[in-house]
This record gives structure tokens, C-alpha cells and sequence, in this order.
């Protein structure tokens, strides 16, 4: 831990608030360090110097205050903790811009590891990695089960009309990024609408569900004694209540390999021991109970929502707003995944 003050966390601000508000939970002088990963959230470890702490906060300069929404973050865990969802315990919600430049919230700090790609998978062993990535789907399936109403999440999104909304939200993403031609972009849109699914009872959904969004336990196992179960589940800021079978179609793509060494953008799908796509639909939809006779419909949507993100990112790159290595190979991963989007897009109604 750092005793520097990290950009974008005061931390003698911090400490007098939690000071205040939950008196005797610190107990030193707090020293914090930036986590990296996430999407685009901030996210630090906090620590007295015997407890931890995590906090989370929007981007640094950030203006669309509804795309880094801490209230809705703070809520959706809160409200998932007393489930069988593995979240980290929340500990407050601050919308006083004053403390921190912009609102926030602090959760406990949980134990465990995020694997982002297949080199960082392989050392624990083939049956190590099925057993977390199964691990994933199941929880995957806990969250599904949830009752929105139950836990206070009746009015946590709008579900009527969710597929239709998303596309035709990617759809502008992609228009706002057109700099070039893209075989096949248009193509896999407009398929995508015709064939639009009609969606099950709706549930919280993550939104962006994936191995390296959860923090896995040790091979000595967490808390509840169970080495590589799923310890909790990170970064809901993209959360809402929707189509469940949207999670899934992230989940598969993320399963399926790229088959493109040396890529900017890695699945964990090439790791050994990595259950195939058809075991994680199987094993969801056993576990769930669910019709996933769709599931291609969702996973190309996947693909499709994942090329427009990148296309965006090649669009900064060529306007010279990115910093950093690997910028200048992610438009040629553009094409990769449209074509992935329609063969399974085809390959899935051929077979229905």
C-alpha cells in the first residue's frame, strides 16, 4: 500500500468521513492504491493498516453522471448480499461530491483473483479451471434465480422491450464510430432484428459477466472452505433488470476461442481444462431450468455488442486519443468478431 494519495482519492477526506459515519471502523491513518482493471469505474484498496477496504468512484473527469451511476452500483449489491450471489459487503454510499470530487461508495475487501486470460488460468491445471469456470455458470444461475421483488429491485430497470433497446443502442454506438467499411457490421444488425427473440421472465442481469469480472478463490479455498469457488462478483455498473439470457450469450462468447495468438483482446477459452461452450450452456440451462434453444441469438449479439466497443476504441486510436501499447491491433480484431457474429448467428438457425 501506497501512502500516497492516488489520483481522484483524498484519503484524509475519506478517513473523516468514514470518522463520522461509522464511527470505530477505522482505526490509523488510511493509505490507499489504484486496482486496475474494470471497465471504466475507479477502484481502490483501503486499508487501516489491519482492516481493507475497497472503494469505488467514477472516472476522473467524468460528465455523464448516468453512465457511472454509484447509486445504482451501491444498490444492486446491497441488495444481493443477503443471496446466495457472492458480493462484497457494502459499508456506505457517499453522494457528497465535496469528499471525493465526485459520489462513491466503500464495500469490504474481498479475498481472491481475477483471471483475464488463458496464460493466467493454465498454471492452476485443467481441473482446476473447469471447476472455477463451472463455478461461474452456477452463480451465473444464482443471480438468475433471484426474485427482483424480493430483494427491492422491482423497479431496478425496465425489462419490456429490452432487446430491442439494446440493439438499437449498439446499432448508434456503431454509427457514432463509422470511420471505415465493415463487411458484414450491417449485415449482422439487421439479422439480429429480424430475428429478435421473444425474452423470458426477466431477471437481474450483470451485463457484463465474465471470468475476470469475479474474484476466484485459492486453490486453500475462501471463507465458505471451497477452493476455486467464486468468492464475489465485481463491477455491476452496467447492471439492470432484463433478458437473463443475455448474460449466457456474453458467457459462451467469452468461451469461445479467438484462435489469434498475440491478440490485444483474449478470451480464457484456449486454457486447458476450459469447458467448452456447449458444457456452459448445458450446465445452465440444467441448473436453471431455462429454454436456451436461443442461445445463438444472444451469443452473436455478444460478438456484435463487443465490435462496436472495439470499432470505438480503433476510432479514438485514429484520432489520438488513446495512450498505451496494443491500440494499433485492436481494428484488426474489428472483423474477427463480426464474422464470429454471423457464422454463429447462421450456424444457429440452420440447426433451428
Amino acid at each position: 500500500m501506497s501512502p500516497d494519495h492516488p489520483p481522484g482519492l483524498d484519503l484524509d477526506r475519506l478517513g473523516a468521513l468514514l470518522g463520522r459515519e461509522r464511527p470505530g471502523l477505522v482505526n490509523g491513518p488510511l493509505s490507499g492504491r489504484l486496482i486496475e482493471g474494470g471497465r471504466s469505474n475507479l477502484t481502490y484498496a483501503v486499508s487501516d493498516g489491519t482492516a481493507h477496504w475497497v472503494v469505488r468512484r467514477p472516472p476522473l473527469g467524468h460528465v455523464l453522471a448516468t453512465a457511472h451511476d454509484m447509486r445504482r452500483e451501491h444498490r444492486v449489491i446491497s441488495a444481493l448480499h443477503p443471496t446466495p450471489v457472492p458480493v462484497p459487503r457494502t459499508v456506505l454510499l457517499c453522494e457528497d461530491e465535496e469528499v471525493l470530487g465526485a459520489p462513491f461508495y466503500v464495500m469490504e475487501f474481498v479475498e481472491g483473483t481475477p483471471y483475464r486470460t488463458a496464460d493466467q488460468l493454465a498454471p492452476l491445471g485443467p481441473e482446476r479451471t473447469r471447476r472455477a469456470v463451472l463455478a461461474l455458470v452456477d452463480t451465473l444461475v444464482d443471480l438468475h434465480a433471484v426474485d427482483p421483488a424480493e430483494v427491492g429491485l422491482a423497479d431496478f430497470g425496465r425489462p419490456e422491450g429490452f432487446l430491442d433497446r439494446q440493439l438499437r443502442r449498439w446499432g448508434k454506438q456503431l454509427d457514432a464510430s463509422r470511420n471505415r467499411e465493415l463487411a458484414g457490421i450491417d449485415e449482422l444488425h439487421a439479422a439480429l432484428g429480424r430475428e429478435l427473440p421473444r425474452s423470458p421472465a426477466p431477471s437481474v442481469v450483470h451485463g457484463d459477466y465474465r471470468l475476470d469480472n469475479v474474484l476466484i478463490a485459492s486453490a486453500e479455498g475462501g471463507a465458505d472452505g471451497r477452493a476455486d469457488s467464486i468468492r464475489a462478483v465485481l463491477d455491476w455498473e452496467m447492471s439492470t433488470l432484463g433478458d437473463p439470457l443475455t448474460d449466457l450469450g456474453l458467457l459462451v462468447m467469452y468461451g469461445m476461442p479467438l484462435g489469434m495468438p498475440d491478440s490485444p483482446v483474449s478470451t480464457t477459452a484456449e486454457a486447458p481444462g476450459h469447458p467448452s461452450p456447449a458444457e456452459l450452456i448445458e450446465r445452465y440451462a440444467a441448473r436453471s431450468g431455462r429454454d436456451v434453444s436461443g442461445v445463438a441469438w444472444y451469443t452473436a449479439f455478444a460478438w456484435f455488442k463487443l465490435a462496436v466497443i472495439l470499432e470505438g476504441i480503433h476510432y479514438r486510436y485514429t484520432l489520438g486519443q488513446t495512450v498505451g501499447p496494443g491500440f494499433d491491433r485492436i481494428g484488426d480484431l474489428v472483423p474477427v468478431f463480426i464474422e464470429h457474429g454471423l457464422t454463429t448467428l447462421r450456424e444457429g438457425l440452420r440447426k433451428g
